[in-house]
């Protein structure tokens, strides 16, 4: 919700507590109660007064979505109540009932509020956009080189325009020098021919022959001359009076204009922001109370109507200053004809009629006759249109086509497979480095077993184990002497040995490799020292095959963590660039929330400077133009918000913009705005 449907929606509000006073208490007769209530219930029944009722519903604030009406449907209601056609006869004046004016005066009411909130819409709207503009400006003044690239831009279009002034005067003159000598040629003419009497025709009776091109073109030839002799005197006598271009440098004249174009915008915002100011202030000011009189309110509408009459031609009046725009405007309402008291002989019933009729002239001419005029100035004093901005990479671009062109045609082919690669890597890409390692993902999360990460195969740790506890158990048997120190070995030990050996323990085989380790080359060749370490080699395999098992284990345990791990390249490539595509291709109108957050410290910065440079009254009320300027940064930061703080945050923060742009005083607006800053510093921050 903005600023202006607030304003609106409170107005709308504010004017049916006054206005439904009359009807809700009825006309003051000296009657029974049953009578008077028989009396408004006619009236109030006819089909005049409803069809007025059901124009005003749809005037209120309650009936409209968006802030305000819009022009074209507040006219068309204005149109359908029949108040701005011919005014009727005393007699019908007369005989309207006092209800029926009653439902007049809130039919114009609502229409009044509804056109007010146009009106301020459209200054805001017309403001705002100055400010980009200013700073525009400001980077053209603020530096050479863009002061040298405006210059390059706006050249053709000096050269245009003193090219124009050249050949509209040497045409003034040269037809000046015509009419001369036509004139001069004239005069002899008619003396000539009161001596000589009028040719005889020839023999045939036909006229003479008239002269041919031979004849005409000495004729043509010298008033070309002449009108070339013109131009180069139009041409020296401007490069003699234009002594400004001798004496500054084409950089110098682009900031002269740079700087009288950021001036005018100034004087317009100024203007604007005054008018906006005045009308906030003074429009529709409802200062009544309970011993006002009860029509007071009806002359407060004749004269708002006045102040948005007489606030749109003066803000385009750059000439006035501040001062002298608000003495203009309250000048203007005050002498203003149409007000009811200047109106001795008027009816009171025909007041309505007269403000309806005005406001739809304010609406059909006043309103678009401002719009299209302030335009022309933003536009005139604005930045430069984009084809002046970018005809010269433009030109380049044009001159540099044939180049492209044929660098593109001869190296075709490697371009479509440059683009068919780019293809096929970005959909390996995509399906390699986020497809898959989703899909493992969720294998994974299923207890999927083709997805179970392995280092060895499942059971071969269980055959090497076996292999093992085979080849000590035949080991032992085969030397019971060193395996159990005994001749023969029994079943139970030889069990013993067997769930040893599962642990780890290969006691027998170590004895003997030890034993055969004193006389190694014997033990090689006639003992069982060969047989030993191949049998410890067997054990050593064993070993690693345990370790990797353990390890292979805790991946197992880890493997989801593995697999986001394995997914999170993509997804963040994948991110970068959805992010710098919407970048890029996205809409300009869809602002990022760290955009919004600059943009709002730097209103913020610019309110405190208003209030800070702000000119204030006895009562300490900032002035019309600081009001206007800070409704407009109040206005922009609102919309900046919106969307972003939560509904209950965004809420107390309208609450405390609202109080900003009261007029409560400057300590009360500036105690405002520090709430603001640290009270949504943390929400700045989360949008950063």
């Amino acid at each position: 919700m903005s600023i202006v449907a607030d304003q609106v929606r409170r107005l709308d509000a504010r004017i049916d507590r006054v206005s439904l006073v009359p009807l809700t208490h009825g006309p003051e007769v000296d009657v029974e109660a049953q009578a008077v209530d028989t009396v408004a219930a006619s009236a109030l029944s006819s089909p005049r007064v409803n069809e007025l009722l059901g124009i005003v519903k749809s005037l209120s604030s309650g009936s409209v979505s968006g802030a305000h009406l819009s022009s074209s449907r507040i006219q068309r209601l204005l149109l359908q109540s029949g108040l701005t056609g011919d005014l009727p006869s005393v007699e019908l004046l007369e005989s309207k009932s006092q209800y029926e004016a009653d439902v007049e005066w809130l039919l114009v009411g609502k229409a009044t509020v509804q056109t007010y909130g146009l009106l301020m819409s459209s200054l805001l709207d017309q403001i705002i956009p100055l400010s980009d503009d200013i700073w525009y400006w400001d980077e053209i003044m603020g530096s050479y080189p863009n002061s040298l690239l405006y210059t390059v831009q706006t050249s053709p279009l000096r050269m245009l325009k003193w090219s124009r002034e050249i050949y509209y005067e040497s045409v003034d003159r040269f037809q000046r020098l015509y009419r001369d000598e036509f004139a001069a040629q004239t005069s002899e003419g008619d003396a000539e021919t009161a001596d000589v009497s009028p040719p005889q025709q020839g023999a045939s009776g036909t006229r003479p022959k008239p002269k041919g091109f031979r004849a005409i073109y000495p004729h043509l030839s010298k008033h070309w001359r002449q009108f070339y002799g013109i131009v180069r005197q139009s041409v020296t006598e401007r490069s003699i009076a234009d002594i400004q271009r001798k004496l500054l440098s084409r950089v110098d004249i682009g900031r002269s204009e740079a700087r009288y174009k950021q001036k005018q915008l100034r004087r317009l915002r100024e203007t604007t922001a005054t008018g906006l100011g005045v009308l906030l202030d003074e429009g529709l000011n409802f200062g009544i109370t309970e011993d006002s009189p009860t029509d007071e309110w009806k002359g407060m509408l004749e004269r708002s109507v006045a102040l948005m009459d007489m606030i749109l031609p003066s803000v385009l009046h750059l000439d006035l200053s501040v001062s002298e725009f608000e003495d203009k405007v309250f000048t203007g309402v005050e002498e203003d004809p149409e007000l009811s008291i200047r109106i001795e002989e008027s009816h009171p019933a025909e007041r309505p009629a007269v403000l309806a009729r005005r406001l739809l002239g304010l609406l059909q001419n006043g309103l678009p006759t401002h719009r299209v005029a302030i335009t022309d100035l933003a536009q005139k004093n604005g930045r430069p249109s984009r084809l002046v901005r970018y005809w010269l990479p433009a030109a380049a671009l044009l001159v540099s086509s044939s180049t492209i062109l044929r660098i593109l045609v001869n190296r075709q082919d490697d371009i479509v497979n440059w683009i068919r690669d780019f293809g096929a890597t970005a959909r390996d890409f995509w399906f390699n480095w986020v497809v898959d390692p989703v899909r493992k993902i969720i294998g994974t999360i299923r207890h999927d077993s083709n997805s179970e990460i392995a280092i060895m195969s499942r059971d071969s740790l269980k055959a090497d184990r076996d292999s093992l506890e085979r080849m000590v158990v035949e080991f032992a048997i085969d030397n019971p002497d060193v395996a159990v120190g005994n001749p023969s070995i029994t079943e139970h030990e030889i069990g013993e040995i067997r769930s040893k050996v599962k642990e780890g323990d290969v006691t027998p085989v170590l004895r003997a490799y030890e034993k055969d380790l004193r006389r190694p080359i014997v033990g090689a060749i006639r003992g069982d020292l060969v047989r030993s370490l191949l049998i410890q080699v067997q054990k050593t395999k064993v070993d690693l095959e345990v370790a990797i098992s353990g390890i292979d284990a805790l991946l197992k345990s880890q493997e989801l963590v593995f697999g986001f791990v394995g997914l999170t390249p993509g997804v963040l490539v994948s991110i970068g660039v959805f992010q710098y595509l919407r970048t890029v291709f996205g809409s300009r109108k869809g602002m990022r929330q760290g955009k919004r957050a600059r943009r709002s410290v730097r209103v913020l910065r610019k309110i405190d400077r208003i209030l800070s440079e702000a000119t204030t009254s006895q009562n300490n009320i900032i002035s019309y133009r600081d009001h206007g300027l800070l409704v407009c940064e109040v206005h922009v930061l609102r919309g900046l918000a919106h969307g972003v703080l939560p509904g209950d945050v965004e809420k107390e923060f309208i609450e405390d913009l609202d109080e900003l742009a009261n007029l409560k005083g400057i300590q009360v607006q500036m105690k405002a705005l520090e709430r603001i800053r640290w009270a949504y510093a943390e929400w700045l921050e989360r949008m950063r």
